[in-house]
């Protein structure tokens, strides 16, 4: 039988069947729970943004935890903590702090006429009424009975800020009523939240001079993570930001009478999200009414009439009288009135009923830009008008809801991973990525699911669980004319909730998915996790499902169904038991509110399922599920016998059955495929349209499509079609084009597209265009016994005449050269002739030139041979000559007189310039940089380190100082490259100190250690040393700072489970950045100016990068080896490579190679960091006085953190937070 539908001028609903006439228009003031004085309220203070804390007589339970106090306030909600400042929230939506918000805006009570009463009530008036509200809302659970009750009431609040509008709405004397309810057991509580209609006068309130839409819903508020992380925890709302849906508070429902809201906030221990009442609509709406329970199950309807029909005798009277307060109020709660029990069959009389124009708004996603109003629209979709605006419609031949479109009659394909944690008695059983499969064949509804490497110890459990796979079943079914599957209302995106509850032992399970849409194959993708408890089946049992039926209730945004199911386990001892389960399931989407073509879709549908398949496959680990699928009317409608309708239409599965008159169909081969619709054949588009992608593309033949790509050096332009060339940003400093100073006097860094940056090289000044000679002579650099020559960007300096040295110090001791000093030590040992001294007969005696250095060629006179030398006077193999020969030897490059000494035999000064530094066993070595090329033959050990093994490295560009740990004392430690003694900074309480980084602005150091498992942090001379964070690690390794902004990060390449997170320079706000397809992530690097963060992975030998802030991931290397280290310059990435004993250097923006340096001892190279000329701009709230702190200052992104060290005991250190 068909539905018959009126809509009525009057707010009656006819009820053919019972001769009763009910207003359905919504409660009113009236119907509140009673409040005011003389029920025994109590009252806010007036004013704004007044606070009362309540110690509760029993505890409520708000999502997984139970709170004693709650906290009231004038703004229109309560808090399960103490709230923050108004300015944090208002207009800022999730709070940080639990809440609980009835209709949350900025309001005000200082006039004297609006109030906020509250109180406690356990009386078993108050507490059934409570239970009727809740029992209504959630007919298919059981009976609820609360044992507390907490009523808050907003009476006539006002705006605190009326706001001017445009329309002239203003809201000055508009005024707002409320109630908020709150049901508890002992360990589950609900909310009740009701809306009278001439108490909703205005819907937005003003907060620092913008206009925000009040609020309805649930925060958890922040979750603690680890000791010094948080995040934000759960968030439900109700209203979205549009007036609209706020106005439906007091004109829709989900508890089946207006303005009432019911929705269970929490259950303890174990909680999954907030579930919303089941019935949307009038409780004896025929469509509801019969959605309610199956053809064999019986209703109790209740009847709640409203004030205006308080008069008539088949109804009670309400009774209510004004009191002193000028509140109204009811001393009693009279019970509902019982409607006759009706059993529901298909033939169900004749019920006229109200259809609502709009649904509810439970608008809790954003909607992505595009083309079509706030939409983009799939490429086999169009963009459709409607009155009051735009939505996405697909083409003809395609199905969906216009942003995702499918092709009718294809198969369809389900790929994802099932995670979570499953007890199954006590036994827990862990899911890490299992992988899922499903096929579905459209035309005839039958899906298949299969989840893969399940182990036996839950697979037999799990074969009851076929909602894990069945939602593509729905989404996917065969429709029955007049009604849509899932997909063709609500597409490929989309968030399932469902929960098991098995019975007889009450074991809990949920199932959370995210449905994400198709992919490029044309797959839809799901991520599936499940938590919580199912009962034990034995080995080796198999189970049945008997077919079954769903019925599900769909508004704009949100689905729900509910549903018992039996099954049949047969042992292998050949006995049988019958169990079942309760599924309740909630499928929330992003619809567009202006498709009429949707509102017009039943409200209520059935899904029907049948020929119900389950095995586990023990030898395989294979977790099977089968299923048939039809959506159509919940009466079950006339029997279609035409088989398009039933599946037995014999069409190929990518064919589409299109119905005829009575039982004749026909067999319509898919788009892409050709033949008669009994037998269709994939078509090659490719080969029969060989130009169809157009120029600089590439055809790929897909089976019923096929895939454009663009050949390499083409990318798609802004049309997605079209194959446009690459145009790669012009490097102006490599061709020449910039403008700055002359290369010898100044250098021109790149740093991305068209721009670079001009800087003068040291001993010059300017702003890099124009560069003029610093005159350092002025300074009076060199030794008081030396003369000082000033050269274009630098000086020399000469010590005088009976003077020696380098000039920067000068004595008159000789200072002999290696080679003087061989010749001496040679001469010294023989007799003084006439001639002077003379050495033994027979022995070499080496020359000298005139700056003491070995002369290329030395020869031996008595036994008259000739060889070369080189610089160090060691013999060049295969130059000896006999007599009367001489060899041609090379001259020596010489060196001039050195700009300042080297104190050190083992280190070598930094020259002026940016460096690559990098570490290898027993030294740490330097590559000069030309702009960004690396000058391999000026390349020298800056520092020996004999029997140390050196890790991690990293460098102060304010005190020119190199920081290293060493895991074979262990010790971490520093030097000045210009000159200086090593100094250990640490060397107690360390495992094995691997990463280290910097932080210039705060003077801080942070450093990871792998065999500890914690990131620390101290002062840079290492005497303010404090834990930062010691859980959740397994081998940290790379870290790095972010300053200006006050973020570290560091990567932990724990082969179980590698991750790379970050957190503030405190520790606190801890998150994980990555912890999908990571291998090895060895080395870590970010980049200030691009904001890019990239790591190196040594297993899966790949480089990628990502915005930590917008969580974008891109590749841009693959097939690297064995990376250690990583660093960047901004253009370049340069990385140190275990297997090829190399620094490996690669372009960034081309994502390729370009070039390597192998150091002369090849052994594993480690750390590598960038020792920049200049420091980068930038600072934080520690760059200038500490941040005012006493100890540790450790930078946030808006303030900072002032920290006491660890072994603070005794000293006088103040820990605070905040902005200086």
């Amino acid at each position: 039988m068909g539905r018959q539908r009126q809509r009525w001028s009057c707010m009656h609903t006819l009820l053919i069947f019972l001769g009763l006439s009910v207003c359905v228009s919504g409660i009113s003031r009236q119907e509140l729970f009673t409040f005011g004085r003389s029920a025994g309220d109590q009252t806010l203070y007036y004013g704004n943004d007044e606070t009362r804390e309540i110690s509760l007589e029993k505890p409520v339970t708000f999502y997984d935890g139970q709170f004693d106090k709650i906290y009231i306030n004038t703004n229109g909600f309560v808090s399960l903590e103490t709230p923050t400042a108004e300015s944090e929230y208002q207009g800022n939506m999730p709070a940080s702090f639990g809440m609980i918000a009835a209709l949350q805006g900025d309001l005000d009570t200082s006039d004297g006429v609006g109030q906020v009463y509250f109180r406690q009530d356990s009386s078993p008036v108050l507490l059934q009424e409570a239970a009727d509200h809740i029992n209504r809302a959630f007919p298919e659970d059981d009976e609820v009975n609360p044992i507390h009750v907490l009523v808050v009431t907003w009476v006539d609040v006002a705006s605190h800020r009326p706001e001017i509008r445009g329309d002239g709405a203003e809201h000055t004397r508009r005024r707002n009523t409320f109630q908020l309810v709150i049901a508890s057991m002992e360990m589950m509580s609900y909310a009740i939240l009701l809306y009278p209609k001439e108490g909703m006068q205005y819907q937005s309130t003003t907060t620092r001079g913008s206009s925000y839409t009040m609020h309805a819903g649930f925060s958890k508020g922040q979750e603690t993570l680890l000791l010094f992380s948080k995040k934000q925890g759960p968030y439900y709302r109700i209203t979205d930001d549009t007036e609209a849906s706020v106005r439906n508070l007091a004109e829709k429902t989900n508890s089946g009478k207006r303005g009432v809201w019911v929705y269970e906030i929490g259950t303890s221990p174990h909680f999954t999200n907030v579930a919303p009442g089941e019935v949307p609509d009038l409780p004896l709406d025929s469509h509801q009414s019969k959605g309610t329970r199956t053809h064999n199950q019986q209703h109790q309807v209740q009847v709640y009439p409203d004030a205006q029909e308080a008069s008539r005798p088949a109804l009670y009277q309400h009774n209510q009288h004004k009191n002193m307060d000028g509140v109204y109020d009811r001393p009693e709660h009279p019970p509902p009135l019982q409607v006759m029990t009706i059993q529901f069959t298909p033939e169900d009389p004749l019920v006229v009923e109200i259809e609502n124009d709009d649904n509810i708004q439970v608008d809790v996603f954003s909607y992505n830009s595009g083309e079509c109003g706030r939409q983009k629209c799939s490429k086999f979709g169009e963009c459709q008008n409607y009155p009051t605006g735009r939505c996405c419609q697909c083409k003809p031949g395609y199905y969906g809801n216009g942003i995702q479109c499918v092709s009718e009659g294809i198969p369809q394909r389900m790929n994802g991973k099932v995670s979570g944690r499953v007890f199954v008695g006590n036994s827990q059983v862990d899911f890490a990525n299992n992988d899922l499969h499903s096929y579905v064949v459209v035309n005839d509804g039958r899906a298949y699911v299969a989840i893969s490497a399940i182990m036996p110890s839950v697979g037999f459990s799990l074969q009851p669980l076929s909602p894990m796979g069945g939602v593509i079943g729905w989404a996917f079914a065969l429709q029955q004319p007049g009604f849509k599957n899932g997909f063709s209302i609500i597409g490929g995106m989309f968030k399932r909730q469902g929960e098991v509850t098995f019975q007889p032992g009450g074991e809990r399970l949920t199932i959370s998915q995210e449905f994400k849409g198709i992919d490029e194959h044309d797959h839809l993708m799901v991520d599936t996790k499940l938590e919580g408890k199912i009962p034990e089946i034995p080995r080796g049992a198999t189970v049945q499902i008997d077919p079954y039926t769903e019925i599900y209730q769909y508004s704009s945004n949100l689905i729900t169904s509910s549903s018992v199911r039996e099954y049949v386990i047969s042992l292998s001892d050949g006995t049988t038991q019958t169990r079942n389960y309760k599924f309740r399931e909630t499928i929330s989407f992003e619809g567009c509110q202006h498709d009429e073509a949707v509102r017009a879709e039943p409200s209520t549908q059935m899904l029907s399922v049948d020929q119900v398949f389950v095995m586990y496959d023990m030898n395989a680990q294979l977790l099977r599920y089968a299923m048939s699928n039809k959506i159509g009317d919940i009466n079950g409608g006339q029997t279609e016998e035409n088989d398009c309708f039933t599946g037995r239409h014999g069409c190929d599965t990518n064919a589409v059955c299109r119905p005829g008159q009575g039982n004749q169909f026909t067999c319509e081969c898919a788009a892409g495929f050709a033949g008669d619709g009994r037998v269709c054949n994939d078509i090659d588009e490719c080969r029969e349209s060989p130009q169809i992608c157009g120029p600089n593309a590439i055809c790929n033949n897909q089976p019923g499509t096929f895939r454009c790509e663009c050949q390499d050096g083409f990318q798609f332009a802004s049309d997605g079609h079209t194959c446009v060339e690459v145009h790669r940003p012009v490097d102006a400093c490599r061709s020449g084009t910039h403008n700055c100073d002359a290369p010898e006097r100044a250098r021109c860094s790149y740093t991305g597209g068209s721009s670079y940056i001009c800087t003068c090289l040291p001993g010059f000044m300017g702003d890099g265009r124009i560069c003029q000679d610093i005159d350092e002579c002025q300074t009076n650099q060199c030794h008081e016994n030396a003369f000082c020559l000033n050269t274009p960007g630098s000086f020399s300096c000469q010590c005088k005449p009976g003077f020696n040295g380098d000039g920067i110090y000068c004595s008159t001791d000789r200072e002999m050269t290696r080679c003087q000093q061989h010749r001496e030590s040679v001469l010294g040992a023989t007799e003084f002739g006439p001639r002077g001294p003379r050495p033994v007969p027979g022995q070499y005696v080496p020359t000298c030139d005139a700056r003491g250095e070995y002369e290329p060629m030395q020869c031996h006179t008595s036994i008259r041979q000739c060889w070369c030398v080189n610089r160090d006077g060691q013999e060049i193999s295969g130059t000896r000559t006999g007599p009367g020969n001489f060899p041609d030897c090379p001259d020596h490059d010489v060196p001039g007189p050195p700009i300042r000494p080297s104190p050190r035999p083992d280190i070598s000064p930094l020259p002026p310039g940016s460096h690559i530094l990098f570490t290898q066993s027993g030294k740490i070595e330097y590559i000069p940089l030309d702009g960004y090329d690396l000058k391999k033959t000026e390349a020298k050990t800056a520092l020996h380190l004999p029997e140390k093994v050196v890790i991690g490295i990293a460098y102060d560009c304010v005190e020119k100082m190199v920081y290293w740990t060493d895991i074979s004392t262990p010790a971490i430690s520093k030097a000045n490259l210009q000159g200086g003694e090593p100094v250990t900074l640490i060397k107690s309480d360390l495992g094995s100190p691997e990463g280290i980084a910097v932080d210039h602005l705060g003077r801080n150091m942070f450093w990871t250690d792998s065999m500890k498992d914690r990131i620390e942090v101290s002062s840079l001379d290492g005497a303010q040393r404090r834990i930062l964070i010691n859980t959740d690690l397994v081998n940290p390794r790379a870290i790095l700072t972010d300053p200006t902004n006050g973020y570290i990060y560091w990567a932990d390449w724990n082969r179980d489970s590698p991750k790379i997170e970050m957190s503030y320079m405190d520790g606190s706000n801890r998150r994980v950045l990555v912890k999908d397809d990571l291998g090895l992530p060895n080395g870590l690097t970010y980049d200030t100016q691009t904001s890019l963060l990239c790591w190196a992975d040594a297993g899966t030998h790949k480089v990628e990068c990502m915005n930590p802030h917008q969580g974008s991931r891109r590749q841009l290397m693959e097939g690297i080896q064995y990376p250690f280290g990583m660093t960047t310059d901004g253009k370049n990435i340069y990385y140190t490579d275990w297997m090829r004993g190399s620094v490996v250097v690669m372009d960034r923006h081309a994502g390729t190679e370009v070039d390597e340096f192998q150091p002369q001892k090849r052994t594993r190279l480690y750390g590598i960091t960038t020792a920049h000329a200049q420091c980068s701009s930038g600072q934080n709230y520690c760059s200038v006085n500490n941040g005012g702190c006493t100890h540790l200052c450790l930078a946030t992104p808006a303030g900072r953190s002032c920290s006491c060290p660890d072994n603070a005991v005794g000293v006088s250190c103040v820990e605070s937070n905040g902005r200086n």
